[in-house]
């Protein structure tokens, strides 16, 4: 029982926590969010590869770096913390730890250094077969310190790193992602929940769920805006709200596909209402992929009557009649304004785009899939971005139809 307890690949959820098989990559990426368990998995990489006990992963590594974005976040978290080196060797293989000498050594003669990021020149002349790597993704001298780092892994016949970060668009962690020798993991806070107290699951749910930052702390994402893109989410998040004020208009919009299918593009099906400060509010996403024309329709019926909507709007360039003729036969007394694009995507999403930089738009809960199709570029060639047609006609109907926009024309 007690060797059952000491290896840790009894425990580790498989395909979050351990190692890939073979011997092609040379890094390993375990981006994960906030208490997924990847100083966990980093530390018991570590101690496996200290004291030898993965055969399958190759040789013991007689020399280790230990990098952390600073020396006091490498001794708190990787050394000293709860799921740190110390803390998960049993008491009879625990390496002796000098923070005087920035080292620890193991009964085997193994032996681990502590380096930081913020000195990237303290890792020139030392040599190792194996790396640690912490939160990669916070490291100020990145580049610097994984070039340093790179020079130093020149022992042995195959060395290797660990890299355990919560993921952040920095140019390092995009090569990283790119780069063929470079296994990856993901990994997010909902994995490792059954080992996270209550009360801070509940919290970080109900206050970052779906937003960027959760999506980027919690679930492990990588989030990058395209730097051509109209819409930014920093501006989008500034403007998030839980509640909204009375509404004087609420309109459902509609982005019909030509199509149904597997291969269609999506129903684009955005409520967005007029707030009595003048604001406009998106309210609901209730985008349909695939459907056929009649389960589109009963949908934004029962969305137009659920939120008490004073009209649809419709793009009708792909379905012309068609479009109000299928929404009628599901509720012949709708209101409905047919609208006709005669100009190109972006230069219709510019208008709402500014509002949203004027702050004048806000988002009532979160949209993940369409705040990334706004923070995409809209380039020829690429899938229609369906979910943001639709706000643009929506945002478009309450808040810019007055300007008289004599290139939008309403039938």
């Amino acid at each position: 029982m007690a060797l059952l307890n000491r290896d840790w690949r009894n425990w580790a959820r498989e395909g979050k926590q351990l190692p890939p098989g073979g011997e092609a990559w040379r890094s390993w990426l375990i981006l994960g969010g906030r208490g997924a368990g990847k100083t966990r998995a980093g530390a018991e990489w570590v101690r496996a590869q200290a004291l030898g006990l993965w055969p399958e992963t190759g040789p013991r590594s007689e020399r280790i770096a230990i990098v952390g974005p600073t020396f006091d976040e490498a001794r708190l978290v990787m050394i000293e913390g709860k799921s740190g080196l110390l803390a998960i060797h049993e008491d009879d293989e625990r390496p002796v730890y000098e923070p005087s000498k920035r080292l620890l050594t193991w009964r085997n003669g193994s032996i681990a250094q502590v380096f930081s990021a913020d000195d990237p020149d303290g890792l020139r002349g030392p040599q190792f077969d194996a790396a640690w790597c912490d939160e990669l993704g916070k490291w100020k001298h990145a580049e610097a310190a994984w070039d340093m780092l790179a020079f130093a892994l020149r022992l042995g016949t195959n060395p290797r790193v660990v890299i355990t970060t919560t993921p952040r668009p920095s140019a390092l962690l995009k090569r990283l992602l790119a780069d063929a020798a470079t296994a990856v993991t993901r990994t997010r806070t909902a994995d490792n929940r059954a080992h996270l107290a209550r009360s801070f699951w509940k919290d970080v749910q109900a206050r970052y769920g779906g937003t960027r930052l959760g999506r980027q702390e919690l679930d492990g994402e990588l989030i990058d805006d395209d730097p051509d893109a109209l819409f930014q989410r920093g501006l989008i998040e500034q403007g998030r709200v839980r509640q909204t004020p009375e509404l004087l208009r609420i309109v459902v919009a509609v982005d019909p596909p030509a199509s149904h299918g597997r291969k269609s593009n999506a129903c684009g099906i955005i409520c967005v209402g007029l707030g009595d400060d003048g604001l406009a509010y998106v309210l609901e996403d209730c985008t349909m992929n695939g459907a056929r024309p009649s389960q589109w329709a009963n949908r934004v019926v029962a969305l137009y009557h659920g939120r008490n909507a004073d009209r649809v709007v419709a793009e009708v360039n792909q379905g012309g009649a068609m479009v109000e003729q299928v929404l009628r036969e599901v509720d012949e007394s709708l209101s409905f304004r047919a609208v006709h694009a005669s100009q190109g995507k972006r230069a219709r999403a510019e208008p709402v785009a500014a509002l949203y930089e004027q702050g004048r738009v806000r988002h009532a809960g979160v949209f993940p899939e369409l705040e990334d199709e706004m923070c995409s570029a809209i380039r020829a060639g690429l899938k229609s971005p369906d979910r943001l047609d639709a706000l643009v006609w929506a945002v478009t109907d309450l808040m810019l139809r007055r300007t008289a926009n004599p290139r939008v024309r309403t039938l």
